[in-house]
């Protein structure tokens, strides 16, 4: 089997695009207000929420938690799902708006990584209608076709920070974890990357910055951009020589100085 690094596997939510605060938290609560509900979740308590890997998932934590008092329905999974459904079509409302941009360096690294050949994957809790929608809405209607892989949804049962869509992701391309490296968020994000043996970049967002990424090959606030540079918060700033944006040299270089156990 061909040697080095090989592919790029990437989650999507608050990696890609800052989609949590802006983007899924606001669709939950235009889809409870459609469903007549006076659920409201909060900047606040979505942090908390997030906790909790997958919408579906998230809404149970919810009532288990937070609204214990709610009446619920008989099939309450049932009730759920399509709550997530309405959620899911606000969600994609939001991307056709434009309200959902990539984050700084993602479009360039994605772009440049496509030209070179560079393999990529995406592997990712929420459902292929989000991912289809952010990718078609930020990078243009081919862009799915630039991914070997979209492990999305449900196409394993355990979510993160089970490390079963990365593995599965890896399958599908025929790839071992050597010759791959994630790029995460989050913890339960990097507990799953780590747990299918890969090394992991990390872009923090606001609810994430102090989430531990000891695990972690690299650390920074963004991928950056020329004339925008990242800042490192955690990592060997050796090991960049100078660099203010994250191509595909300095990933390859991350790479080669990190061999995967």
């Amino acid at each position: 089997m061909k040697e080095g690094l090989q592919a790029l596997l990437f989650d999507v939510d608050g990696t890609l695009a800052d989609t949590e605060r802006d983007g899924h938290r606001v669709a939950f609560n235009l889809a409870f207000e459609e469903a007549g509900l006076d659920w409201n979740w909060s900047v606040e308590l979505y942090g908390e929420l997030l906790a909790v890997t997958g919408g579906k998932e998230r809404m149970k934590y919810y009532l288990d938690h937070f609204n214990t008092e709610f009446n619920r329905p008989a099939d309450l999974d049932g009730f759920i799902a399509e709550l997530h459904k309405a959620k899911t079509a606000q969600y994609t409302a939001l991307l056709a708006e434009g309200r959902i941009p990539l984050r700084p360096g993602v479009a360039r690294l994605l772009k440049e990584a496509r030209e070179k050949g560079m393999r990529m994957g995406i592997a990712t809790t929420t459902t292929p209608a989000n991912v289809q929608a952010l990718l078609a809405h930020t990078l243009g209607p081919d862009s799915e076709s630039w991914f070997e892989v979209i492990a999305a949804g449900d196409v394993v049962p355990a979510k993160k920070p089970a490390p079963d869509i990365y593995t599965w992701a890896m399958e599908k391309m025929d790839l071992t974890p050597e010759s791959c490296i994630a790029f995460e968020d989050s913890e339960n994000g990097i507990k799953s990357s780590v747990g299918a043996g890969l090394r992991t970049i990390i872009t923090v967002n606001d609810y994430t910055r102090e989430h531990d990424f000891s695990d972690a090959v690299l650390v920074l606030d963004n991928l950056g951009e020329p004339g925008q540079e990242f800042t490192v918060l955690q990592g060997n700033k050796n090991t960049l020589n100078g660099a203010g944006y994250l191509d595909l040299a300095l990933v390859q270089r991350l790479a080669d100085n990190h061999p995967a156990e």
